[in-house]
């Protein structure tokens, strides 16, 4: 790093020099600013502006001064006398970025256009959140028990508070950056949050904290967008571009004021250029953001995004919260440049916390700020803070960073104590105490005093800044808005983002479209050119109503989708960008010509393909309604959404409502049969009015012909019309026909005539729920984080850990602190003592010769990521496996594993010299980079499952339990082995997945890839020295890592370095303190490495493979030419030949895995079972789900009558029974799943069990839960309905028992076959509507035409003619007065005479047989006649049906252990391999 440059102290005034451009700043040389008030002299680095594309800046200059030259022509032609001062280089002259900028400043003083900065001081900050009082994991059980009931009603009345925060003081001014730094769970969020002015996730925020002379509520209320917090996550849309994301940035927060009075559209353009080429962004302007399951630009160019995104909201301050978690650390140097650029440039405020900070990257800072679990240790200028804790008691580790060791004093386990003649803090309250009273903090108090002075004695600031935010406002923005540009502007900004994102994913709009256009010719071919007389009368009914709702349905899918982009949303709106109404605004006015080309050709095929009545006014009538419809519930849905804080509770009460919505439009049960406690839904049901509207359109020009007259037949061929009636309702003696209008008035109580009424009414509908959509938006925009809080095994032996959160809880935070301090001093003495007992003692020695590794890539190409790799790895050493990003160091540790699944790998791998045994997979551990594992299990349970499943199964249980407490104790871990691993923190973590691999006792060596990812320096200190205790002890240990400290560097003994193309740079010994590979590289030409240098950053910056490093030297040619690759080649030879003098190593399992298939059957059981039981919102709400959809079938079907209708009603009460298994399939499919994803990413490979045990298992223990919940709403159902109780046991056996394992053997066969959960419930959905629809209810069997063999192959048929030939066959059918007819016998006969031949052929009834008139003919007498006759349901099939439903429920088990084997197990190839590859790109 170079020295740092002079500062250059500038009178506030300069303030006003600032142009509205990154780059257009009177900061040439890239000195920082100070007010010449302010103390204290920083000696932070600084960087050049073309420090990330020295080319793009040079382009970007050219450009520059082109334009200026053109401007200055200009003026000349109009005769300007300001030409000269204009023209900043002649033609020939180079191009002088200084004087660009010093005629940009003059150009901004004659404009008249007032700049502003803004700083932030705080005194007293105290942050109190909900306290994490010792906290149990919820389970089924807890949810029912009375005692914990209470406790959740104690916790609400009185929540139990914990200050995160408190005694915090300081300034952060303009131009500078504060480092924040602290252990996780210290409270570096919380400050950061703070800071920024983020307050709504606390309970409180107390203390004195102004940013110049405003208030935290001024500036959310007024200046939102000047102060900004940056979460550590980059949160994008990922299908728009780098140029659409920064673009909209800046056009959001387009200033009304702009030099030269040049226009929005050309300030955004040039405001998108500087940003992209200072940062290096040019590359990639036109290439997708991304996300993790859509290819876009790297991480580091990931972030580079954000700060050009915060910089084109003109922010003036901004916080970072661990923005470089997960990269290594030349990513994160250049991170940090692009925000030291950003702060000097721009002139901003900015606070960084960062974990792992190297030198070169803490130089770069003014202050930093040291917390302490949530209380101020150190603030204050950063250069002199390493010497402030040496002073205090403390001393760096040898070549420790700033940062680390300034980490480091606040972790009592990683701290180094020295001989001092004062006491020493030794605990959060003392350290602060000390600073307290420190000559620092009294600098400190002075620099807020003197800044506040500063501003304060300034009265013309605060009205200055004022007027600079008012000049910002567009002229028809609001002056006091935070907003600057309009409402109207704004919705046409997010217009164009939301046609930019869609157009970004073109692929799912297609697939939306080619569902609609299938799912219209399925319908359509199902219905196909219904006849016109009255037995198509139902199925008319039927297709309208499915019309109406299939295309508002779609929109459901969209539910999750709207809580991914919430965060978002959330950032922006708080950025002061937009309103987030208007993104529900924009949205919907995108979707009306989206919808409307989709329906339209929905609606055609549909339309025309039934045969429904064609005549325009008909036709346009029918569209319009559906469209009116299908935006009025997708208004619904997104409203629904905005009213939720997660996705799981939106869609439980998204279906429930929709169920109501489906069951009163009158389709199912119409309105005179509905119970008069629940007739009033269908007022306020939308979809009502629209099936009414589309219904009566369709049937007022219709006269059916009738297509059963009574009596007709044999012996009443010559039978005049008078004496003849239509069964039909709505028909009249003597007429043929059947008009359209009268059925559906006698039938629904529907009427033509409401039509336009109708029509308005779902227009007020649609208007109201839209206005929700917006009011629930704006106001309910927070995405509702919580959180994370350690969560423990109830019941489980009280650990100290838990102990200590007791003690937080209670309030005692100085006694919770000082034990938490003690952190068990016997603790690392016994992990000591654990390794040196149990650790494994390894002989053996892996080695690898010329590997060389290719993969295809597409078009026939193929790419080498490892070439010519030889090395070896020793039992008692540690070897590192380092390189840049992309060098191969995961391919080659996976090669080495053999866990590659695909390419060709060619060369030698041995042990000993010898063939690798049969097991090596097992006898290897392997700790992935991802801390895979089932997120319910305690560690202990972690430990327990793989020592029984990778121990052989001869090994006693009790033994296997013994070395798992062992384990615990070695990896650190007894004191936390009944917590929840999914809630453990980010070290912990890594230390159980570190355990779950000792536990398998791998007997020859350990792989670990990327163990300190994403962890602070001390947690990495800690899993590193780990390593080295297992390394002393025996233990052989290859692990990749990101460019380390140099502490961390000296824990290796040996180290392979690879350069990009898996190409070998080095691999030999490191030395005392890295010398041997320092000598290495400088013998061969390198540059001296210097003392204070960190060898990692040294070699790699030597090789090319840093940040901007690069090297004109080809070190993989010297490493194949040195002494030492040599070396290496003879040292592998030594060992072979030592090797094969030894007798081979034996393969310890001699089957493919460890156990037999029933006790891996077994353990999976179990495990999976536990897991169900501590997930309560799960197995709650499926539990809730057939309760509530129970009940509600139940009572709107209340007690049916014997009636037709009534016999009806029983039918679809069967039937709306059955669609119930859409929402309980979906559901289950998520846990399958994500339990697939564990044994895919950790246990298969390791050889843990069969998959076929891990099916069996998940199939075994869904099933039990799912008959429960069936059995809940046969329950709330079948006597609701008021079925026989006869008939009970058979319908319970068929429901509750049949029902349940159809769905869950089907919903788990698709998820078998499905990359994820929303694939998995849209395939799900898209083979349930055939199900639904060829089951011979909605469209009757004998209309079905060419899908008649469906009708033969859907389950659902056998599965609903069983259900409803058992519960409403063998009965008497008793007609209600509208549903009899009415006929005239011939003179001189009688009803009975006359009918007599008709009833014994065709059935049916007649109420007064001896009349001569008026015959009362009801034409059902029973109910076998009616389901024969209309559904082709017989009673006598029952037991045929429950023999058939077995042999599916067998079919989808087998399909399901088929399609995971075919899907996910099998190395497939050709098309299948190709399908695969399109099914899950866009995971």
């Amino acid at each position: 790093m170079t020295s740092p440059e002079p500062q250059q102290e500038r009178p506030f005034e300069s303030i006003e020099e600032r142009d509205q451009f990154p780059t257009f700043a009177p900061l040439v040389s890239h000195r920082t600013r100070r007010s010449s008030v302010h103390s204290h002299k920083s000696h932070a680095s600084h960087v050049s502006l073309d420090h990330f594309d020295q080319d793009g800046v040079a382009a970007l200059r050219r450009t520059m001064s082109r334009q200026s030259q053109a401007v200055a022509e200009a003026r000349e032609g109009s005769g300007s006398t300001h030409a000269s001062e204009n023209t900043v280089t002649g033609a020939d002259e180079p191009f002088d970025f200084e004087k660009v900028l010093r005629t940009a400043v003059k150009k901004l003083g004659e404009s008249d256009i007032k700049k502003r900065e803004i700083g932030v001081t705080f005194k007293d900050l105290r942050v109190i959140g909900m306290g994490s009082t010792a906290s149990y994991q919820q389970t089924v059980g807890t949810l029912f028990n009375p005692h914990t009931l209470v406790e959740t009603i104690n916790k609400i009345r009185h929540p139990p508070l914990r200050d995160l925060l408190s005694g915090f003081e300081g300034v952060v001014r303009p131009g500078e950056m504060l480092l924040v730094l602290g252990r996780p769970g210290s409270g570096c969020s919380t400050f950061l949050k703070a800071l920024a002015n983020q307050r709504d996730e606390y309970y409180s925020v107390q203390g004195d904290v102004m940013y110049d002379t405003f208030t935290p509520s001024e500036v959310a209320k007024y200046y939102r967008g000047d102060v900004q917090y940056s979460p550590e996550d980059d949160v994008h849309f990922p299908t728009l571009t780098v140029e659409q994301t920064i673009s909209f940035a800046a056009k959001t927060r387009t200033p009304q004021a702009r030099i030269d009075g040049i226009s929005r559209d050309a300030y955004v353009e040039r405001m998108v250029d500087v940003l992209t080429t200072i940062f290096g962004l040019r590359h990639v302007r036109n290439t997708l953001v991304g996300d993790a399951s859509i290819r876009g630009v790297s991480g580091g160019e990931k972030k580079r995004v954000s700060i050009a995104e915060a910089l084109a909201t003109n922010s003036l301050m901004n916080s970072w919260d661990n923005s470089t978690r997960g990269l290594d650390s030349s990513t994160a140097l250049e991170f940090v440049r692009a925000l030291r650029i950003a702060t000097d440039v721009a002139r901003q405020s900015t606070i960084v916390s960062i974990y792992q900070a190297g030198e070169s990257l803490y130089e770069l800072f003014d202050k930093v700020c040291v917390i302490y679990e949530g209380k101020m240790a150190y603030f204050g200028p950063a250069d002199r803070a390493r010497q402030y804790f040496i002073d205090l008691g403390y001393e760096p580790a040898n070549r420790q960073t700033t940062a680390d060791f300034l980490v480091a004093v606040t972790d009592p386990n990683g701290r180094i104590p020295r001989q001092v003649s004062h006491p020493i803090p030794r605990n959060a309250i003392e350290f602060a105490e000390h600073f307290r009273k420190s000559d620092l903090a009294a600098l400190n108090r002075d620099d807020i005093q003197s800044y506040q002075a500063e501003v304060t004695g300034q009265p013309h600031r605060s009205e200055h800044y004022k007027q600079s935010v008012w000049e910002d406002h567009a002229k028809t923005t609001r002056k006091k808005s935070p907003y600057l540009i309009s409402i109207p502007m704004q919705t046409r900004a997010l217009i164009t983002r939301r046609v930019q994102i869609i157009r970004g994913n073109m692929a799912g709009q297609v697939v939306n479209l080619v569902s609609f256009i299938l799912q219209g010719i399925i319908m359509g071919t199902t219905f196909y050119q219904v006849p016109n007389n009255t037995s198509a009368y139902f199925s008319r009914g039927g297709i309208l109503f499915f019309a109406l709702l299939f295309a508002g349905l779609q929109s459901m899918a969209e539910i999750p989708a709207l809580f991914v982009q919430r965060p978002i949303v959330l950032r922006q709106y708080k950025a002061g960008m937009y309103h987030p109404f208007v993104e529900s605004l924009a949205m919907t006015l995108v979707d009306i010509p989206v919808t409307l080309f989709t329906l339209i050709i929905f609606v055609i095929i549909l339309y025309f393909l039934v045969g429904l009545q064609k005549s325009a006014g008909q036709f346009f009538t029918f569209f319009l309604f559906t469209l009116t419809m299908t935006m009025t519930l997708k208004a619904y849905f997104r409203g629904l959404a905005a009213s939720f804080k997660a996705p799981a509770p939106a869609q439980t009460i998204g279906g429930v409502v929709l169920l109501v919505l489906v069951l009163y439009t009158g389709y199912n049960i119409p309105k005179p049969s509905m119970i008069g406690a629940l007739r009033w839904i269908t007022y306020i049901n939308p979809l009502r009015y629209g099936y009414e509207a589309i219904l009566t359109n369709e049937f007022r020009t219709l006269n059916g012909t009738c297509a059963t007259l009574v009596p007709s037949g044999p012996g009443y061929e010559g039978v005049s019309l008078d004496n003849q009636v239509c069964t039909t309702v709505g028909a009249v003696p003597g007429l043929p026909y059947v008009d359209g209008r009268k059925y559906v008035a006698l039938s629904f109580q529907y009427s033509y005539s409401n039509t336009w009424r109708n029509f308005g009414i779902l227009l007020a509908f649609c208007i109201a729920f839209l206005a929700a959509l917006l009011v629930v938006t704006e106001f309910n925009t927070a995405a509702g984080a919580e959180a994370a809080v350690l969560l423990w095994k109830r019941g489980a032996k009280t650990s100290d850990v838990v102990k200590e959160e007791e003690e937080v809880g209670k309030g005692d935070a100085e006694k919770a602190i000082s034990s938490g301090d003690s952190t068990r001093p016997s603790s690392a003495l016994e992990t000591e003592k654990a390794i040196t007992q149990s650790a494994p003692k390894m002989t053996d020695i892996f080695s690898w010769q010329h590997l060389q590794y290719v993969v295809p890539v597409g078009g026939g190409d193929h790419r080498r990521l490892l070439d010519d790799v030889s090395g070896y790895v020793a039992p008692g050493k540690l070897t590192a496996l380092m390189g840049e990003s992309g060098a191969g160091k995961t391919t080659l540790l996976n090669v080495l594993a053999q866990r590659t699944s695909t390419g060709v790998v060619t060369g030698d791998r041995f042990v000993n010299g010898q063939s690798l045994p049969a097991d090596f997979q097992s006898q290897t551990g392997y700790c992935q980079q991802m801390d895979t594992h089932l997120e319910t299990a305690t560690v202990r349970e972690a430990l327990l499952f793989s020592a029984c499943l990778r121990q052989p199964q001869s090994v006693p249980t009790s033994e296997k339990e013994a070395y798992v407490e062992t384990c615990l104790r070695m990896c650190g871990l007894e004191h936390h082995a009944d917590a929840i691993v999914g809630t453990l923190g980010v070290e912990h973590r890594k230390r159980t997945t570190i355990g779950v691999e000792l536990a398998a006792k791998p007997k020859l060596l350990l792989f670990l890839d990327e163990p300190t990812s994403g962890l602070d320096s001390q947690s990495a200190w800690g899993i590193m020295t780990f390593l080295r205790s297992l390394a002393d002890r025996g233990q052989a240990i290859l692990c990749t890592i990101h460019q380390p400290s140099a502490e961390l560097f000296q824990v290796f003994d040996r180290l392979l370095l690879l350069r990009k193309g898996g190409q070998t740079v080095y691999f030999g010994n490191l030395g005392r303190q890295a010398t041997t590979m320092i000598d290495y590289f400088e013998k061969h030409g390198s540059r001296k490495c210097d003392s204070s240098e960190n060898p990692a950053e040294f070699m790699l910056d030597v090789i090319g493979a840093g940040a901007t490093a690069s090297t004109d030297k080809d070190w993989h040619d010297v490493w194949k030419q040195s002494a030492e690759a040599q070396q290496l080649t003879s040292d592998i030879e030594k060992i072979h030949l030592e090797g094969r003098q030894r007798p081979a190593v034996e393969t310890t399992v001699h089957s493919e895995f460890s156990t037999s298939w029933l006790y891996q059957v077994k353990e999976l059981a179990q495990r999976d079972f536990v897991s169900h039981w501590r997930e309560p919102v799960y197995i709650v709400s499926k539990f809730m789900s057939n309760i509530l959809s129970g009940l509600l079938i139940g009572f709107t079907f209340y007690q049916a009558k014997d009636s037709l209708q009534g016999t009806q009603n029983k039918i679809f009460a069967v039937f709306m029974g059955t669609i119930n298994a859409v929402p309980l399939a979906s559901q289950l499919q998520v846990p399958f799943i994500r339990t697939r994803s564990v044994y895919e990413i950790r246990e298969r490979p390791s050889r843990m069990y069969s998959w076929t045990a891990l099916v069996t298992a998940l199939v075994s223990v869904e099933i039990p839960f799912n008959i429960f919940g069936s059995s809940l709403y046969f329950l709330c159902w079948y006597w609701t309905v008021g079925f026989p109780n006869s008939r009970a046991g058979y319908t319970y056996l068929v429901y509750a028992v049949l029902f349940p394992l159809y769905y869950t053997s089907i919903g788990q066969a698709v998820a078998a076959m499905s990359p994820s959960a929303d694939i998995a419930a849209i395939v799900f959905s898209f083979l349930f509507s055939f199900v639904l629809t060829f089951n011979g209810v909605l469209q009757p069997f004998r209309l079905l035409g060419w899908w008649k063999w469906m009708y033969h192959v859907t389950p659902f048929t056998y599965l609903v003619e069983g259900l409803i030939g058992q519960a409403v066959a063998k009965s008497e059918v008793q007609c209600s007065a509208v549903e009899f007819v009415q006929l005239t016998p011939p003179s001189g006969s009688t009803c009975g005479q006359y009918l007599q031949n008709y009833i014994a052929a065709a059935g049916g009834y007649l109420t007064n047989p001896d009349a001569t008139s008026a015959c009362h003919f009801c034409s059902v007498a029973n109910t076998d006649q009616f389901l024969e006759g209309n559904f082709n349901i017989q009673y006598s099939h029952r037991w045929r049906d429950v023999g058939l439903l077995f042999v599916y429920v067998a079919f989808n088990i087998a399909a399901t252990y088929g399609l995971l084997y075919i899907f996910r197990i099998r190395k497939s190839s050709g098309t299948l391999s190709w399908l695969k590859e399109r099914i899950t790109r866009r995971r």
